[in-house]
């Protein structure tokens, strides 16, 4: 029902030429109405449309090479607003950046983003939650625990005033569930990797104006309130992460397009 009129008009040209006429007048019917799905901005659908030519009607030469013509116009335009939306994306993710420090260890895969206010050197003596992102733009969250006592959790709850997000439960066995200690000084970090943070990530995000505390639960449960910096963590890690995965997918649409317009 989106062009009710220009179906209508199609629909009776095709009926009027397709008793007797030649390959190319049928195909010109179409490439018609091609041009005026583009007119209406229709761009998937005039594509539809002119790409389906060449294989309706393979002798009508003129008609065929006009669609493919008009086909590689619409692709042009698409590859400009594609390579633009990149420019702009890539100075985003610059900003994005800034409040991280990029590592690769010989144990790192991929290059790792950590945020400047939850390095080491600032964080390995505090209960907090870290975020943590690597150069594909993934993303997951670990509940880090410091103190005298064992708690052997195996997983969190973030929550105020009767809304909250739990994460999925890591078994002490789980190689992500890690203990340590030195001393009489306990640590206990579990990772909450493939989206077992469950939501966990998202509800920081967009409640961070609250006073949002968090339950590491384990043997024993331990409480903690949010710090503010570790709230802005969250949320510049998760902006970070969606932006280096939206030009993932921007990249791979540009190759596309130049690889169909024969661009090396």
């Amino acid at each position: 029902m989106k062009y009710p009129v220009q179906i209508t008009v199609y629909l009776l040209f095709l009926f009027m030429v397709s008793c007797g006429h030649s390959e190319e007048d049928k195909a010109r019917v179409k490439l018609e109405f091609g041009r005026s799905l583009l007119a209406g901005r229709d761009t998937s659908g005039a594509l539809i449309h002119l790409d389906s030519i060449a294989v309706l009607y393979p002798k009508a030469v003129y008609s065929v090479n006009a669609a493919k013509n008009l086909i590689n116009e619409i692709r042009f335009e698409f590859l400009h607003q594609k390579e633009s939306e990149l420019d702009s994306l890539n100075s985003q993710i610059a900003e994005f950046e800034e409040p991280f420090e990029k590592e690769k260890t010989e144990f790192d895969r991929y290059t790792q983003y950590i945020h400047k206010r939850q390095t080491l050197q600032r964080a390995w003596n505090r209960s907090y939650i870290q975020v943590h992102l690597d150069e594909r733009g993934e993303l997951y969250i670990s509940s880090n625990y410091f103190g005298k006592d064992w708690l052997n959790h195996v997983g969190l709850r973030v929550y105020d005033k009767g809304d909250d997000a739990k994460t999925d439960t890591i078994s002490l066995a789980d190689p992500n569930n890690h203990r340590s200690d030195f001393m009489e000084l306990r640590w206990e970090k579990v990772s909450y990797r493939n989206g077992k943070d469950n939501g966990v990530i998202e509800f920081v995000a967009q409640n961070a104006g609250r006073q949002l505390k968090a339950v590491f639960l384990g043997n024993q449960n331990y409480y903690i309130i949010l710090e503010t910096y570790d709230k802005q963590a969250v949320i510049d890690a998760l902006t970070l992460s969606n932006a280096i995965k939206r030009r993932s997918v921007l990249e791979t649409e540009i190759k596309d397009i130049r690889a169909k317009l024969g661009i090396s």
